[in-house]
């Protein structure tokens, strides 16, 4: 099953993606309607309002979520591509809804900076309230996955040891197009800039599982449904080529996941 947030003539709205058309669900967004006690039985009987798929304007998945979490260095290639040893705990670091924009909008890069790079990355929505979670809980928490790609700033990432500064510039992160509920464990991951393959890796070279992260995070932090969690990129980042490779106005960026769909995005001038 996949589930969506559309952008309509009214505004938004959620809805089911099934082969035919896309179904309403009765709520503006998907973060208002995984907050819905049963929101899964409701989402499989929905019969609201349809709209053709060719049609269709994909806003970004969760587009209000209270938290979006993002986990550094958690791919081994990534890891020793950049001369690290592998983590006994996972990196933490925040993105804000401002960041987020859908699959097939614009990015924009960030004024400023001149070391914009890709992250092709596998996304976890959150779909129940959890905390302090035991394994068998945070799994039964994971409403389902996504496609992110955490396009970042590196001067600016690299300005501290802290990273958020390069993280979560406004209209920077795409998200969706759909969340994919109910299927089984994403494969391969990749990431294309003006039709080259930077980036290809399976999601089993994670050192942390979308799991582990959610019995993780909530060990810290009550988890609710629509929270967002990037898990991490694979090796083959632009900063890490030598000589360096970044993204620049007019770049064309398709992120994949399989079983997950793709995302295609135009690097725009930003403010």
């Amino acid at each position: 099953m996949k589930l969506a947030t559309i952008r309509t003539a009214d505004g938004t709205a959620a809805v089911r993606v099934d082969t035919d058309a896309a179904v309403e669900l009765g709520a503006a967004d998907l973060g208002e309607f995984l907050a819905r006690p049963g929101w899964k039985e409701r989402a499989a009987s929905a019969d609201g309002p349809r709209h053709d798929l060719a049609g269709l304007d994909y806003a970004t998945l969760i587009p209000r979520p209270e938290k979006v979490f993002c986990v550094g260095l958690n791919y081994r290639s990534h890891i020793l591509e950049m001369g690290r040893e592998l983590p006994e705990y996972p990196t933490l670091f925040a993105k804000f809804a401002r960041a987020l924009v859908g699959a097939y909008d614009p990015v924009e890069l960030p004024a400023g900076s001149d070391q914009v790079d890709w992250e092709a990355e596998l996304g976890v929505v959150i779909g129940a309230e959890v905390r302090h979670a035991t394994r068998e809980q945070a799994e039964a928490a994971i409403a389902g996955y996504t496609v992110v790609n955490d396009v970042t700033g590196r001067d600016f990432q690299y300005r501290s040891v802290q990273w958020l500064q390069g993280k979560t510039f406004e209209r920077s992160t795409p998200v969706g197009p759909w969340l994919v509920v109910d299927e089984g464990a994403p494969g391969e991951i990749s990431c294309e800039v003006d039709g080259d393959i930077v980036q290809k890796a399976d999601t089993a070279d994670l050192v942390f599982s979308p799991v582990d992260l959610v019995a993780y995070i909530s060990q810290l932090i009550t988890l609710v449904p629509g929270d967002l969690i990037a898990t991490g990129t694979p090796g083959g980042v632009g900063h890490a080529r030598k000589p360096p490779r970044y993204l620049v106005e007019g770049s064309r960026l398709v992120t994949r996941v399989e079983g997950l769909g793709e995302q295609r995005n135009l690097l725009i001038k930003g403010a």
